[in-house]
C-alpha cells in the first residue's frame, strides 16, 4: 500500500462528532462523566462532539471502552448493499503516537459482531493499544512487509500471508519491521 497526494481521507469529523453526541445521549452521562472514564480532558471530548477537534485512535478507543461500543460505531458509515472502498480510500485514522493508520472497511451490522479494518504502520514507534472492550479478540492477517504483532507481552512476528488471533480486551501492539507493512484487521466483538 503506497501513500498518494491526496489518498488519505482526513479523519472523518462530522461522522465521529454526530456519533459521540448520539452515543452518549443513549448511554445518560454528562460530558464530565465520559471524559473522566475515557481519561481524556473534558475540552477535547466537547471539541470532538463539535467536530473541531482532530483525534487520534487511542482518544476515540478511550472514548469506546467508556462509552461500551464498537470502535466503528463512531464512523457510522452507511450500509449499502454493495460496497466498493478503493485503495487509498475510506476514512483514515492515525495514531497519535506511531506511523499506524486504520481504514474501516467493513462495520459491524446490529446482527453482527465485527468490524474489519485496512491497517498500515511503518517502522519506528510501535501501535501499542490498551485494552478494548471486554471479550472482543483481534484477528490479522499480514499482506506486505513484516511485523511484532499480538500481546503485549509476547507479540509474534508475522510476514506476508500469516494470521493472528489474540485478544483485544487485553494490552497489545503492532510494530512494523520493515517499510510499507500493512494488512487486514478484524475486530469480533463478544
Amino acid at each position: 500500500m503506497t501513500e498518494h497526494d491526496g489518498a488519505r481521507s482526513a479523519p472523518p469529523q462530522e461522522a465521529i462528532a454526530a456519533a459521540l453526541r448520539r452515543e452518549r445521549a443513549r448511554s445518560g452521562m454528562s460530558l464530565t462523566e465520559v471524559a473522566r472514564r475515557a481519561g481524556v480532558a473534558k475540552s477535547t471530548l466537547s471539541q470532538l462532539e463539535s467536530g473541531t477537534g482532530n483525534p487520534s485512535i487511542e482518544t476515540l478507543w478511550a472514548l469506546c471502552v467508556a462509552l461500551g461500543i464498537p470502535f466503528s460505531r463512531l464512523l457510522d458509515p452507511p450500509r449499502p448493499q454493495v460496497q466498493v472502498i478503493r485503495a487509498g480510500e475510506g476514512p483514515v485514522l492515525a495514531s497519535a503516537h506511531a506511523n499506524y493508520h486504520a481504514t474501516l472497511l467493513a462495520a459491524c451490522p446490529p446482527s453482527a459482531r465485527r468490524d474489519i479494518y485496512l491497517v498500515s504502520a511503518e517502522p519506528g514507534h510501535p501501535r501499542q493499544s490498551e485494552p478494548h472492550l471486554h471479550g472482543e479478540i483481534e484477528h490479522v492477517i499480514l499482506a506486505a512487509g513484516r511485523a511484532l504483532v499480538g500481546p503485549d507481552e509476547a507479540p509474534v512476528e508475522l510476514h506476508p500471508g500469516d494470521y493472528i488471533r489474540y485478544p483485544g480486551d487485553q494490552p497489545h501492539i503492532f510494530s512494523a519491521l520493515e517499510s510499507g507493512t500493512w494488512g487486514i484487521q478484524a475486530s469480533e466483538y463478544g
